[in-house]
C-alpha cells in the first residue's frame, strides 16, 4: 500500500521557518545524555531543520529528512547536517546506523506502525527514539482568550483530524521499544506583535481558512489583540509546555 503524505507547510515554508519558535537548549542536551552513542542522529520530518541544527552540536552526522522538497530547499546548511528527501516510513538510512531518532511536531502525520518498523531497522541497539509536541500558546490570560477564540471558535472545524493527537499530548502513541520518564520542559520565547500574528499565519487550519472563504482569519482577531498588547513593538513572554515521549530500542 503507498503511504499518502499530507503536506500542509511547504505552501508557507519560509514563513515557517521565520515564525515557529525554537526549541530549547536543554531538550537536546538531555537527549544526548540519554543517547548511548553520538555518531549519527536522524531527524525525522525535520521541516526547515531547526531540531536538526542542534542535535549537530551533540552528534558527528545529522540526517535530516523531510517528505517536502521546498522545506528541505528552506532549510538552514550546516556542517554536518544532511538534508534527504523521505518520509518518516522510508528514510533511506542504513539499517542499524542511528544512534538517536527525534520527531518535533510532526508524528501526527504519520502511519504510525510503519514509522515504527523503520525506527526499529534503522535504531542502533540502545538506540532511543524522542518525540514531542506542543499545543496552545499561553501568554497573559486576557490574550490567551482572544487565542483560544481564534484556534478553537474560528479555525475549529479546519484543523485536521490529526490535530488532536497533538491536543492529547501524544499520549496515545505506542511503539515497540522501552519508554522512558522525561522530565518537563517548556518552550518559552520573547516576541512581538509582528511575531506572534506571524506565527498565527503558520497555524496549517489559518491556511486552509483563507483559501475557502478568502480572508485571513488573524485579521478577525488582529485588533482585539493590538489593543491588549500596547505597542505593537513591545515583546510579552510566549509560552509553550512540550510533550515529550522518550523509547529506547533494547534488543
Amino acid at each position: 500500500m503507498k503511504l499518502e503524505f499530507k503536506d500542509h507547510f511547504s505552501e508557507n515554508s519560509e514563513e515557517y521557518n521565520k515564525f515557529r519558535p525554537k526549541y530549547p537548549a536543554e531538550l537536546f542536551a538531555y537527549l544526548a545524555s540519554v543517547s548511548k552513542q553520538h555518531q549519527k542522529a536522524w531527524d525525522c520530518a525535520t521541516g526547515t531543520g531547526q531540531s536538526a541544527l542542534s542535535l549537530s552540536e551533540y552528534y558527528s552526522t545529522v540526517i535530516a529528512t523531510d517528505a517536502s522538497k521546498i522545506q528541505i530547499e528552506n532549510a538552514e546548511k550546516k556542517q554536518g547536517v544532511v538534508y534527504q528527501l523521505a518520509t518518516a516510513e522510508n528514510s533511506n538510512i542504513d539499517g542499524c546506523s542511528v544512534d538517536l531518532i527525534t520527531v518535533a511536531q510532526a508524528c501526527h502525520w504519520f502511519n504510525i506502525d510503519a514509522f515504527a518498523k523503520e525506527a526499529n531497522r534503522v535504531l542502533k541497539k540502545q538506540g532511543i527514539v524522542a518525540i514531542w509536541s506542543y499545543n496552545l500558546l499561553t501568554i497573559q490570560e486576557d490574550i490567551d482568550e482572544i487565542i483560544s477564540c481564534l484556534y478553537h471558535d474560528i479555525l475549529g472545524e479546519y484543523w485536521p483530524v490529526e490535530r488532536k493527537m497533538v491536543e492529547d499530548g501524544y499520549k496515545n502513541i505506542q511503539l515497540p521499544f522501552k519508554e522512558i520518564e522525561t522530565p518537563l520542559f517548556t518552550m518559552s520565547a520573547k516576541w512581538n506583535l509582528y511575531q506572534l500574528t506571524g506565527y498565527l499565519c503558520t497555524w496549517s487550519a489559518t491556511s486552509k481558512y483563507k483559501k475557502k472563504c478568502g480572508i485571513n482569519p488573524v485579521e478577525i482577531v488582529y485588533d482585539r489583540l493590538a489593543d491588549l498588547w500596547g505597542k505593537p513593538e513591545t515583546e510579552l513572554l510566549v509560552k509553550w509546555p512540550l510533550s515529550i515521549r522518550l523509547w529506547q530500542k533494547i534488543t
